[in-house]
């Protein structure tokens, strides 16, 4: 069987206890060397054979994988955070849909949830924000022409940009033309979860200026919008006015089906 595998932000505890548990089984590794953490190797059991694919193509890769699948081995292909996340596990997929390759995908701890974790920001924040786009800003690879950022930053919701740190003067423009206050709050999350994780907050005006004060050009999340600096109303799922399947409005109403009651010690 082959395993696509989500390694998580960086932190080696943040891979998923079923990821933790393939890797340490397989018997091929294909890992994303640039991003995955190395120490995450060091649960891959002795004899096991690793490659890492920072170097390779695509055609590389999946000869691995065919050739994993032939000689009945398993084999793991470990990509950086959730694969379904700008993994670029889908044609990878694809080559083993049509040779009849058995695969199985394991979800992991996106570098999104290490960059709020960081920034001790929840990204739905009630009567504040209720959606979030993940995109990226247009590059060497290019993106659908109704997807460019300037008609993304329309929205006005909480805005999260992967593989954009080193374009980030066009993307500032592009987030400015597209509708954001300048004053609009921003962040720039580097390597998230890692022992050298780093914080930067500034506006979207600032964008770039704060990129190039602090030399990030590269694996860093952008976070945009009112979510970083707001307090939001109060949720309507705590509230003791707001009754649902679990809680009645009133306190009498839980003392009496028991939901109310506090343990002590």
């Amino acid at each position: 069987m082959i395993y696509f595998v989500g390694a998580g932000p960086g932190a080696p505890d943040l891979i998923t206890v079923r990821g933790a548990r393939l890797l340490a089984e397989a018997d091929v590794v294909v890992y994303a060397g640039s991003l995955v953490n190395p120490e995450l190797l060091e649960l891959c059991k002795a004899g096991c054979e690793v490659h890492d694919s920072s170097g390779m193509t695509l055609e590389q890769i999946v000869a691995v994988l065919v050739a994993a699948d032939a000689c009945g081995k398993t084999c793991v292909r470990l990509h950086t955070g959730d694969p379904a996340l700008y993994g670029a596990h889908g044609e990878q997929m694809e080559e083993l849909d049509a040779r009849d390759i058995a695969y199985e995908v394991v979800p992991g701890v996106s570098s999104l949830f290490g960059a709020t974790a960081a920034l001790r920001a929840e990204l739905t924040v009630p009567g504040v924000s209720q959606s979030v786009i993940i995109t990226r800003m247009e590059g060497r690879t290019p993106v659908p022409e109704r997807e460019r950022l300037r008609g993304m930053a329309a929205h006005g919701c909480a805005l999260v940009l992967f593989l954009s740190a080193g374009l980030l003067e066009g993307a500032q423009h592009e987030l400015l033309q597209g509708g954001y206050d300048p004053s609009t709050p921003a962040a720039l999350v580097v390597r998230a979860s890692w022992p050298d994780e780093a914080v930067h907050r500034c506006t979207v005006s600032t964008l770039a200026a704060c990129a190039r004060e602090h030399d990030v050009t590269r694996t860093a999340l952008v976070l945009v919008g009112e979510f970083l600096d707001a307090r939001g109303e109060r949720s309507r799922l705590y509230d003791a006015g707001f009754s649902h399947g679990f809680r009645g409005t009133t306190a009498e109403e839980d003392d009496r089906s028991g939901k109310g009651r506090v343990l002590s010690c």
